[in-house]
């Protein structure tokens, strides 16, 4: 797989991506900005726990032959159902598990907020699923550009997702977005610049096929509901909504 400069490898439940010194941003396991020559999606096994992600991933890398550092998301979907898209100057590689589908209810009942902790709600014994997006542009982008990107893909994903699934995103969603410091350069990432609708496009593209691989094409089923799920949230809880207070103004 690849496009416009970001190749990708499969190899030992390791997919790389890779540009020569693209900057990444990424929301992940030791996320943040990087300068790195590749980024990584790792496929976890059935029953996997961890207490030690930086010893972990970087033992997986080196076992699948990869020396180079680089952000890393970590995902229970096999890498077998990985799917790319490329569109003008922007290539994404997907990966997509709903087991742990994340709803969002426009009419909630005031339930508590969440804990932090992922519930387990049947006995099913696989990994958590997880949406993982790694986004590349062969074009260079401001510091704000490339941190909006993040934003362009997430919007793109939840809207792909309610269509195809019902739920806007899951549990444990991640994204990598990177860009080519050398390339031309792109002050804007918007939806209606050239990066941000080739972004749009490449998710929703990607995403339906990994979602299709996935679904379509093993025994694995999308649940109904968050109840019907292995795993799973509804954010129940209302917020309180106020007016932004104005200098001289009593009330909030």
């Amino acid at each position: 797989m690849g496009g416009d400069g970001f190749a990708a490898r499969r190899v030992d439940g390791v997919l790389s991506v890779r540009r020569p010194g693209t900057e990444w941003l990424s929301t992940g396991w030791n996320g943040g900005r990087w300068t790195a020559d590749c980024a990584y999606n790792v496929s976890v096994p059935e029953g996997w726990e961890c207490a030690d992600l930086d010893a972990y991933v970087p033992a997986r890398l080196e076992r699948a032959g990869f020396d180079e550092p680089g952000p890393t998301l970590l995902t229970g979907v096999d890498l077998e159902h990985a799917r790319g898209a490329r569109c003008g100057p922007v290539t994404v590689y997907a990966t997509a598990g709903v087991s742990n589908p994340a709803a969002l209810p426009m009419d909630p009942t005031g339930g508590e907020l969440p804990d932090g902790r992922t519930v387990e709600q049947s006995d099913a014994d696989g990994p958590v699923g997880t949406v993982n997006l790694v986004v590349g542009t062969s074009r260079s982008l401001e510091a704000g550009a490339l941190a909006n990107l993040i934003a362009v893909t997430a919007e793109a994903k939840a809207t792909t997702l309610l269509e195809t699934t019902g739920f806007p995103g899951t549990t444990t969603d991640a994204i990598v977005v990177g860009h080519d410091p050398d390339g031309p350069r792109e002050t804007y990432s918007g939806s209606a610049t050239p990066v941000g609708a080739a972004t749009r496009a490449c998710v929703r593209e990607a995403l339906q096929a990994a979602l299709d691989s996935r679904y379509d094409e093993t025994e694995a089923t999308i649940p109904d509901t968050v109840a019907d799920a292995a795993y799973g949230v509804s954010t129940d809880a209302r917020a309180e909504v106020f007016r932004p207070r104005l200098d001289g103004d009593a009330r909030r």
